[in-house]
């Protein structure tokens, strides 16, 4: 299971739409759950840092690492393979604070460039959706 957990604005119709396309050829242990909150409300959340041992935490910040949606897709085999439950951070307007990023297992960057929270979204489903098919060697993905 992979938890997305997101701070600002609830999915807008046109974020909601593209997410579903992808989430429902999802299949386990990559399949999907949400919970999104307002920015203040989450920040007050990861304050408490709820998340255990058996979470895998991904951070996604323009500060992060850079990688390929192959290592994307071998860092989830990995966190599955030792019995991790994924969880990734998607930052409102104001993205994170400098704790989050260190507390967290992993801090990945889609890009040096900075995109709305609703576009991070979507292309954290899709970039999921294709490190499954990469992990099972579907069609998708292609070299």
């Amino acid at each position: 299971m992979i938890r997305i957990i997101a701070g600002g604005k609830k999915n807008v119709s046109w974020c909601q739409e593209a997410c579903s396309e992808y989430e429902k050829r999802l299949r386990k242990p990559y399949d999907i759950s949400w919970q999104v909150m307002d920015e203040d409300k989450m920040n007050k959340y990861l304050a408490d840092w709820p998340f255990s041992t058996r979470d895998f935490v991904i951070c996604l910040d323009e500060r992060g690492k850079n990688i390929s949606s192959d290592e994307y897709s071998d860092l989830l085999e990995k966190a599955f393979s030792n019995s991790k439950e994924v969880v990734l951070l998607i930052g409102g307007a104001y993205g994170f604070d400098d704790s989050t990023r260190e507390k967290a297992d992993f801090v990945w960057s889609f890009s040096r460039l900075v995109f709305p929270h609703m576009l991070a979204r979507m292309m954290a489903v899709e970039q999921t959706y294709r490190a499954m098919q990469i992990a099972r060697g579907g069609a998708y993905h292609h070299e």
